[in-house]
């Protein structure tokens, strides 16, 4: 039997992935987890094999929950089901030692078939995914660069930023300037557009 921990944050979503694998003779969901932050807790407690888990979720992003997996749980595999497709988020998926990388509007005996090649070692990655992933590359941008240009994102002006991050306002320029010229943008706005296409923040 194969035991599995769901994280999504969605409630419909994560009862049909529930009532879904329910129905597979050789599987059992033994947690349902919303928030990325409660992923490790749970896993610790109830030792699945095969961790599904969403990218975008409140607390912590599902590659940064993979990753505390991976760290303190190296036993439980993780296969990511996601409708962030962005290339980046497949290079840092692997990164973290992710084994699975589905996109949510695959059929569903594509994410039985993953759980199931996962849990027998193997490594389920989308080849279209792949491929797009080579052509875009990693991301270009300095750990303080996307954190800069992540918060400017939110919203924030420089100002903010600058508080946020215990950083000068000159700092702060520089590292957005450096991010808009790395990744071929023609502004701010416009640079955050393509960080964002290529899952580089």
């Amino acid at each position: 039997m194969i035991r599995v921990l769901i994280a999504e944050d969605m409630h419909m979503i994560r009862s049909a992935l529930v009532a879904l694998l329910s129905l597979e003779d050789d599987m059992e969901v033994v947690a349902e987890i919303e928030r990325g932050d409660e992923v490790l807790d749970a896993a610790l407690r109830v030792r699945p094999d095969v961790a599904v888990l969403d990218i975008d979720m409140p607390g912590l992003d599902g590659l940064s929950a993979a990753e505390q997996l991976s760290a303190r749980l190296p036993g439980c595999r993780t296969l990511v089901l996601t409708g962030l497709s962005q290339p980046g988020n497949l290079l840092r998926a692997l990164k973290v030692h992710v084994k699975g990388f589905i996109v949510k509007d695959a059929p569903a005996q594509t994410l039985t078939d993953g759980i199931r090649r996962i849990a027998a070692g193997e490594r389920v990655i989308d080849p279209e995914l792949v491929a797009a992933a080579l052509e875009t590359g990693s991301s270009p941008l300095t750990a303080r660069e996307t954190e800069v240009l992540r918060a400017a994102a939110s919203g924030n002006r420089v100002a903010q930023i600058a508080t946020q991050l215990s950083l000068s306002q000159a700092t702060v320029r520089n590292y957005l300037s450096n991010a808009i010229s790395k990744v071929g943008g023609r502004n701010r706005i416009d640079a955050i557009r393509i960080s964002r296409d290529a899952g580089w923040l």
